[in-house]
């Protein structure tokens, strides 16, 4: 599932061909991944002009020039590219947007999981969240306030999108290890001094792997990033640990798998 630093990269890489630009007409080869309807969504659409994109967690936002907002989430395997009116389709292109420049913005999608939202009225999708990690205004503080009351364990905590926005398996993970908790600590045994260690490992995970415009998988639709090439623990069970040498076990949490070096992560 592309993660916070994977939609960041597709955020900004949908700014300069978009921004700007008015959508013609829209079609839809998948219903069920609308909301509204298609026949709506193709009757709303059309005239509204792109003012600004951004994120929010995991979704991509779009603020129209009427009173609408597009909202996006891709979900496991979507992916969004702007590409000329007449390039080759793809099998799993889902919805396609028609731009008034000829181009089009085209949600891929092989497993058919993504949502796409028009509406006036966005706080009912996007108010739930729960903070960024990158906010400049998050501070250490502010992140040991979202553990008062949480006893469950860190590594589902951090999954969970209303406790903060944009990690999933990868970042926890890799975050956890530069922080050196286990990832199935109960969240209320961690030590102030751990919380701030974990507070600063994923700010710092989640940027650097954003200046590597994400991460790339084999079996996985997004395209162009770099941050696979440096995970300590995600993906690399019986590897040598990049600190200790031990090699790195992989253990299930509810229904999500955990790496972790139990050596490093105590």
């Amino acid at each position: 599932m592309p993660e916070l630093p994977e939609v960041e990269t597709i955020v900004r890489g949908l700014r300069a061909p978009l921004i700007g630009h008015t959508f013609s007409g829209v079609r839809v080869e998948w219903e069920r991944m609308t909301q509204p309807s298609a026949r709506e969504l193709r009757a709303r659409l059309p005239g509204q002009r792109v003012e600004a994109i951004h994120r929010r967690g995991k979704y991509l936002v779009m603020q129209l020039s009427g009173k609408d907002n597009l909202i996006i989430h891709l979900k496991m395997t979507g992916d969004l590219e702007v590409l000329p009116a007449d390039a080759p389709g793809h099998q799993h292109d889902r919805v396609v947007f028609d731009l008034e420049n000829g181009n089009q913005l085209r949600f891929r999608d092989p497993r058919k999981f993504g949502r796409v939202y028009l509406t006036d009225d966005p706080a009912w999708i996007l108010d739930r969240l729960g903070p960024e990690p990158l906010d400049d205004d998050f501070t250490e503080g502010e992140f040991l306030a979202l553990f008062d009351r949480r006893s469950g364990r860190i590594k589902p905590l951090l999954l969970n999108q209303e406790f903060i926005v944009g990690l999933g398996n990868i970042y926890a993970d890799e975050a956890l290890f530069l922080a050196g908790v286990r990832p199935e600590r109960k969240a209320d045994t961690l030590l102030e001094a751990e919380k701030r260690g974990l507070y600063r490992a994923i700010r710092q995970v989640l940027q650097l792997a954003i200046d590597q415009k994400g991460t790339s998988l084999a079996d996985e639709t997004y395209r162009g990033g770099q941050y696979q090439r440096q995970f300590k623990v995600y993906d690399r069970r019986e590897e040598p640990c990049p600190k200790c040498g031990s090699p790195i076990q992989r253990i299930r949490l509810g229904q999500r798998s955990a790496h972790f070096c139990p050596n490093c992560q105590r």
